[in-house]
């Protein structure tokens, strides 16, 4: 079905259009340009704001970007696409975005739509950086905007826990507790210290400084946008391609891709979460796909008020956590990390105590275990320094595998409708083609090979690696069976009189064995 749009396709659009994109060396950024290079090939120009980084400079970053893998498909098909796109140096936490006079003068002559993914997605960030990356520059990236003089488009990429204080979220920009202008005014004047003895009380029932400020940003988004074609998309918990421009890319460590590193490497074994809970984890294509189709449909339809999209998988094709305790263990342990600490065991549980004894036994103790073989043998003990890194990350996540939400989708359907069969097929963003048991075996096998830069054809070696650990697990786990078994017997009367009728039930049986072969 097509609707209204139909006389102009999402291609066809972006030719001729020039764009600007902020955080294109982010994780989304880098998916979402090589998208529009390769389906809109006839784009004018891509301007992306690059920040210079230890030593590099805005078009030394853009060049080793350009070269990574992910952009394979896009150097075989398109000639010359350095020639398409436009480093400009900036940071969004600088006075207007760090730009040169010079530089906003040609933005503002040219851009016609500009998407906005750029932000710290640390939970554990200050409050201050957090403010200044999530909320001032989008507050500098508004005031540029108002002077682009052919806008079509502002997409602004927010997060579907924005409003995770809420159950029930729907597709509309909620009122923070406090007014974003406000807490700009007052970082302004106070200190680290008073800020950070603030947060806690400011957060309210939000987990962490990203998704307060996250929230702020989309308020601010309302309250200052004007008459700018603006809209919101609120992607959940982005995880690695679907797809395009292959299955299974992802080349960092945040959200499921660093919980699957370390259940890969045998150092993550229990963990808060409902099985049964939603894990609402969303191909990065499928994010790309929808930021790339809202730019087009705001640009065409003209919406008459500001749209959000909750970008989630929750409502339309439900993945469990106990899903991902599930195929995280089965594919890891079908195509293993080559180099692991013990053998693959996930588990999510609801309960605090067996979860807190299971750090206990199951990852402090043999931590420490580890440690001590290193230190007799002379190498630098490392297992215990990885397990209290590996628990300040996981504890940050928790609440959102031990939570769940509903997220309204409405919007996202609408967009559907109004797009044709050949636009759906190309920017695809229907999660209900999802196949989860395959997407996570790409997605095992992509952060074995991109994040964790291992060689596929090694995997027979590490398969031996872990069936030999898979040896060594069993034999350990007999001798401290029989450990303790002895030291009960010993101690215990009630297991020395067990034993003993075991030993004895098991002496009868075998001399009947005897007895019943010589009758037949």
């Amino acid at each position: 079905m097509a609707g209204t749009s139909s006389e102009m396709g999402i291609s066809e659009f972006y030719a001729g259009q020039t764009l600007l994109i902020t955080g294109c060396t982010g994780f989304m950024g880098k998916v979402l340009l090589e998208k529009l290079l390769r389906s809109c090939p006839e784009i004018e120009r891509i301007y992306v704001l690059i920040r210079s980084k230890r030593g590099q400079s805005a078009t030394e970053r853009l060049e080793s970007l350009l070269k990574s893998k992910l952009f394979d498909k896009v150097r075989n098909e398109t000639i010359n696409i350095q020639s398409k796109i436009v480093p400009v140096c900036g940071d969004i936490v600088e006075e207007k975005l760090g730009l040169s006079d010079e530089d906003i003068q040609i933005l503002s002559q040219q851009v016609s739509v500009v998407f906005h993914s750029a932000a710290t997605v640390k939970f554990d960030e200050e409050l201050r950086l957090s403010l200044q990356m999530n909320v001032i520059g989008v507050k500098s990236l508004i005031e540029l905007c108002h002077k682009f003089k052919k806008l079509k488009a502002l997409i602004h990429v927010s997060t579907a826990y924005a409003n995770c204080d809420k159950n029930v979220i729907e597709e509309k920009v909620y009122d923070p507790p406090l007014n974003p202008n406000r807490l700009i005014d007052a970082a302004e004047w106070m200190d680290n210290d008073a800020m950070n003895s603030l947060t806690v009380k400011l957060l309210g029932n939000r987990p962490n400084t990203y998704t307060y400020t996250k929230a702020m940003a989309e308020y601010l988004i309302l309250q200052e946008c004007g008459d700018l074609p603006v809209a919101i998309v609120r992607p959940s918990i982005v995880g690695s391609s679907w797809k395009e421009p292959f299955p299974g890319w992802v080349d960092n460590y945040n959200g499921p891709t660093g919980l699957l590193v370390a259940i890969g490497k045998g150092v993550l074994r229990c963990m808060m979460g409902n099985f049964n809970g939603t894990a609402d984890i969303l191909p990065v294509d499928i994010a790309t796909n929808l930021m790339i189709t809202v730019g087009w449909h705001t640009a065409v339809n003209k919406p008459e008020k500001l749209m959000v999209y909750n970008n989630t998988t929750g409502q339309l094709n439900k993945f469990t956590w106990g899903q991902m305790e599930r195929f995280s263990y089965e594919y890891f342990m079908k195509n293993p990390i080559d180099e692991i600490a013990r053998v693959p065991n996930p588990r999510f549980t609801k309960y605090l105590l067996w979860k807190d004894l299971n750090v206990i036994f199951d990852h402090l103790l043999p931590a420490y275990v580890m440690d001590f073989y290193l230190w007799i043998v002379g190498r630098k003990p490392i297992f215990v320094k990885i397990q209290d890194k590996l628990w300040k990350a996981v504890k940050s996540l928790e609440f959102f595998t031990s939570h769940e939400w509903k997220f309204a989708n409405d919007n996202i359907n609408m967009l559907a409708e109004h797009m044709t069969a050949k636009d759906r097929e190309i920017f695809d963003f229907d999660v209900r083609k999802i196949r989860w048991g395959q997407y996570m075996e790409n997605y095992c096998l992509g952060t074995k090979q991109f994040v964790l830069k291992e060689n596929p054809q090694h995997l027979p070696k590490a398969r031996r690696a872990l069936q030999k650990l898979q040896r060594m697990h069993f034999l350990m786990n007999a001798v401290v069976f029989m450990v303790v078994w002895r030291l009960l017997i010993n101690r215990v009367s009630v297991a020395k009189s067990l034993w003993n009728l075991l030993i004895g039930w098991a002496l009868f049986i075998f001399q009947k064995i005897p007895k019943l072969a010589r009758s037949t």
